[in-house]
């Protein structure tokens, strides 16, 4: 099996590992990112059937751009990995700055609605797949998880909504959850601070990125009549803590 798959926020963690791995299975790959010496990098690596779009997902018109100037052997796209996301911050709600609140909307919703919809003719025409990678924070909220949660809940039920809109045109679409994943996510999150991102995951024995990378494989090539609805995946090491309680002096 092999076609043609779009991956957004390749240059990167989950995207970067996802790009290798489908190019290596024979798929035509396109990476989509804002880091353009990233990308080129990427094309050198994989070769022709690479090739990059940069532009940054919130940004609609350089986005439609990017795609008006596909090369046509490109055009054709089998599968939809929406993978670009952020968090920002891991304060209490009040002393979030609110234009990072607006940052992780605009990106991990509204850019993935931007693509996505550009892309769902396409996908309806092929019988293609979609698969977005939301978080168990969609699930299981934690003290500073605020607005990011929440985006990875819109996701969750963006994909459910999904599914039922495409039933009957055999478009397969999946949220895939994942847990404590060593990315540069939380290098991100905390304004580049490499020393909280390697005290955060020292002794846990983490998802990899490879191992997300196979997860999406996986789901991309189950048969056409079989559709994993989510999936929601832990390191060993990371399980369930308990209600938190205040008391009343």
């Amino acid at each position: 099996m092999s076609g043609t798959i779009l991956i957004t926020g390749a240059t990167s963690g989950f995207g970067l590992a996802t790009a290798r791995l489908f190019a290596r299975d024979g798929w035509k790959v396109i990476g989509t990112g804002r880091r353009a010496d990233r990308l080129a990098a990427l094309a050198d690596e994989l070769g022709q059937n690479f090739h990059s779009m940069v532009f940054d997902i919130t940004d609609e018109a350089a986005m439609a751009s990017q795609f008006a100037a596909l090369p046509a052997e490109f055009r054709d796209v089998d599968i939809l990995v929406n993978n670009a996301g952020l968090a920002l911050g891991t304060a209490p709600a009040p002393q979030v700055p609110l234009k990072d609140w607006h940052t992780m909307v605009n990106t991990n919703i509204i850019g993935l609605l931007n693509i996505t919809h550009h892309l769902l003719p396409g996908l309806i025409e092929r019988r293609g797949v979609v698969i977005n990678l939301s978080s168990v924070a969609a699930h299981w909220p934690y003290a500073g998880g605020n607005v990011y949660a929440a985006t990875k809940a819109f996701l969750r039920q963006f994909s459910l909504g999904l599914r039922s809109d495409l039933h009957g045109k055999g478009v397969r679409v999946t949220s895939i959850e994942p847990g404590m994943c060593e990315t540069e996510f939380t290098v991100v999150r905390t304004g580049g601070n490499q020393d909280a991102s390697d005290t955060l995951y020292k002794g846990v024995n983490p998802i990899m990125p490879d191992d997300i990378a196979n997860t999406i494989h996986w789901v991309a090539t189950q048969p056409k009549h079989i559709n994993i609805n989510s999936i929601e995946i832990m390191p060993v090491n990371q399980s369930f803590a308990g209600f938190q309680v205040h008391r009343d002096s």
